[in-house]
């Protein structure tokens, strides 16, 4: 497979918190391939949280008007920065490029280690939509979904009431459901996952983290293949 030619990633965070644009590109830098090239955007307009159907339609809305304006062109994957996968099937529909959900990674990520795992979300509100997730994506039957009862600019802020409040959603999750690991089922929880991991003993997956490595994978896969060389599996 052709590995020398850099690839071009795009993230976008669908609401407007720049913030939460530049603490997701911080992550994601941490995974990201040396020959990876990573863009991270969030909208002018919208939302500054997805935590109610209104703002989702709105970030939806947002995202697919960026789409239209071109503005993946030169890309070689798109990430959806948000937990929600919003818009995604429309999106991948609309492009010729690989386009990456962050639960949809998530999931096959946490998928992957043995016994339950756990989505520990910050609203109450988005948990009945990241069940229905569980269940198009295959892992309703060995998996729950807790909230934090935190707001998405709250849980991003790393203040200490919202990082007790995660705390007690993990140690329930584990305790009371049996989780393996954890998903973190946010946004607004990007960055958390290694001191979380260190604390509790358990795999704790950041979606951003698993979207990057995941949308590399796609695509390097579309990547021609060097002459004489074998197709990396």
């Amino acid at each position: 497979m052709n590995r020398s030619r850099r690839l071009r990633i795009l993230l976008i965070n669908p609401n407007t918190n720049a913030g939460l644009t530049r603490l997701m590109q911080r992550s994601a830098r941490t995974v990201q391939c040396s020959q990876t090239e990573l863009h991270c955007i969030n909208p002018p307009a919208g939302p500054a949280a997805i935590e109610s159907t209104a703002d989702r339609d709105a970030a939806a809305a947002a995202l697919l008007r960026l789409v239209q304006a071109e503005t993946c062109r030169g890309f070689d994957a798109l990430i959806l920065a948000c937990f929600d996968d919003i818009a995604l099937q429309e999106i991948r529909q609309s492009l010729s490029i690989p386009v990456v959900g962050l639960c949809e990674a998530a999931i096959a990520a946490a998928s992957a280690l043995p016994g339950r795992f756990a989505i520990v979300t910050t609203v109450e509100a988005a948990v009945p939509g990241i069940q229905a997730m569980l269940h198009v994506y295959g892992a309703s039957d060995r998996a729950c979904v807790r909230a934090a009862c935190i707001g998405v600019s709250e849980a991003a802020s790393n203040g200490d009431l919202a990082a007790e409040k995660i705390d007690a959603c993990i140690r329930t999750s584990m305790q009371q459901d049996g989780a393996k690991s954890i998903i973190l089922g946010s946004g607004g929880l990007t960055g958390r996952a290694t001191e979380l991991q260190r604390r509790f003993g358990i795999p704790v997956t950041d979606p951003v983290q698993s979207a990057v490595a995941l949308a590399e994978h796609r695509a390097r896969q579309r990547l021609p293949q060097d002459s004489g060389a074998g197709t990396l599996t």
